[in-house]
């Protein structure tokens, strides 16, 4: 159990550094357009503003779920 705890832990930190690395670099390529697919959902009216990633959130589901489904094979 002891490894699994760092193995979580080294995990959360590279995602950590990677989302700050994109978030500072407005990302890669793809990564760049993430949050602004066709799909996603941006409304704004005057004193409100609404961004619902719809599709965005659909692709990386898409993503994890084949990973896991890989790393379970």
């Amino acid at each position: 159990m002891k490894e699994l705890g760092k193995i979580l832990f080294s995990a959360g930190i590279l995602l950590a550094l990677l989302g700050a690395w994109i978030w500072k670099n407005n990302g890669p390529g793809i990564l760049s357009r993430l949050g602004r697919l066709p799909g996603d959902i941006h409304i704004q009216k005057e004193g409100f503003e609404l961004h619902f990633p719809l599709a965005t959130c659909l692709l990386i589901s898409l993503l994890l779920t084949l990973v896991h489904w890989l790393l379970r094979r």
